[in-house]
């Protein structure tokens, strides 16, 4: 199927996506939108503002799938193949210009593990107020349109794109640098990824660390728990000027992105919040550079002013809460009932989130980039 589906009739048609019109877009001139369920057929992505004749990456596409799903103890042990279809949009391995859907058919569900639902909705997750808002139309197993698992198609869609952006010279890498008390050095201070089977389960650059990280996520697991992290990203190569003023600039979008993957509580770009104890002179960097390249000075100087890329790296961080869904057991109500009574959550599930969320924090911000590149005429089309 190579013709072309405009994102907004191919979603009206689309059986998973009738949420009371309820929007799972990003982006303006590159957009993104979401369809599909946890538990239904298939999750994916319709992109829409892809130049005709871009070369399809594909090796590259399989290679950033397997970077979301981290194996070993330390993650869900549902086993999707995540092959990403490409069923629109390109003809002989280039883009046609057409809207382009990428499907990835859901093959390890197991939906008994949610037959509480709609009745006895989880702590701390979508169900109650899906179920609200949707007037019980909502598919809620496995967190439905919220489920973490729609960030597969994210993901594929960034890797789809970032051919756009290579000629930029543009890099974002992200890596795990905090679970719970455990925090990562710097990670441009760090080895490669990854040194060692500790780094690889937790997606952090510090081998020592990781080890620290992995006896930290053991010790919650056992214990029927689960545990907060933080995933850091820094970006570099994006020219001087790059994104838009105010509401669409650089971090304002970005942070709309990535606030947006489940389970993100905060983002802070740059110094973050160690500026509330800083001054002017503290904190501000000087020009250096030349006249026609300028480029600001200093230690850790701002990627980002005014919405727009300075040239310096841009530092992002993100920060996850514990995983909701956790085998202890806990009292919350039932709505058959109208009382408080005892649920025990059985299921697949990530005692932490942050080795996961590594490939999306990436992807999200490789889309944002994107769109704004192209916007910005960076990017010939």
């Amino acid at each position: 199927m190579n013709g072309f589906i405009p994102a907004r009739t191919f979603l009206k048609e689309a059986p998973l996506v009738q949420l009371s019109l309820m929007q799972m877009q990003l982006g303006e001139h590159l957009r993104l939108t979401l369809f599909g369920t946890s538990h239904g057929p298939r999750v994916g992505a319709v992109l829409e503002g892809v130049p005709e004749g871009m070369i399809v990456d594909h090796n590259r596409i399989a290679e950033a799938m397997a970077t979301r799903r981290p194996g070993g103890r330390y993650a869900s042990k549902r086993n999707e193949e995540d092959r990403v279809e490409l069923r629109s949009g390109v003809l002989d391995g280039k883009t046609t210009g057409d809207s382009i859907e990428l499907s990835i058919n859901n093959q390890d569900a197991k939906s008994k593990d949610y037959s509480f639902l709609p009745h006895h909705p989880r702590p701390g997750h979508q169900d109650m107020v899906m179920h609200k808002r949707t007037n019980g139309e909502a598919d809620l197993r496995g967190g439905g349109t919220s489920s973490a698992r729609l960030t597969a198609p994210i993901v594929a869609a960034a890797a789809f794109v970032s051919p756009l952006i290579a000629p930029l010279g543009i890099t974002a890498e992200a890596h795990v640098g905090a679970i719970g008390p455990v925090e990562a050095g710097e990670m441009e201070k760090q080895p490669p990824r990854w040194a060692n089977d500790a780094c690889k389960e937790m997606r952090c650059r510090d081998p020592t660390a990781a080890e620290a990280m992995v006896e930290i996520v053991e010790s919650h697991r056992m214990s029927l728990n689960s545990i907060g992290s933080r995933v850091d990203l820094t970006i570099k190569g994006t020219p001087l000027g790059l994104g838009e003023p105010w509401f669409d600039g650089i971090e304002p979008a970005m942070a709309r992105a990535m606030m947006s993957i489940p389970a993100a509580r905060g983002v802070t770009f740059g110094r973050g919040f160690q500026v509330v104890n800083m001054t002017g002179l503290d904190h501000n960097d000087a020009w250096g550079g030349t006249p026609e390249e300028p480029m600001p000075l200093g230690e850790q100087p701002d990627g980002v002013l005014a919405g727009l890329s300075t040239t310096a790296p841009i530092r992002c961080s993100v920060a996850f809460k514990p995983p909701s869904s956790i085998a202890s057991q806990q009292v919350t109500l039932n709505l058959e009932s109208g009382k408080m009574e005892p649920l025990t959550v059985k299921g697949r599930h990530d005692p932490v989130l942050g080795p996961r969320a590594v490939a999306v924090v990436e992807a999200m911000a490789i889309l944002v980039l994107t769109d704004l590149a192209l916007r910005g005429g960076f990017i010939d089309e």
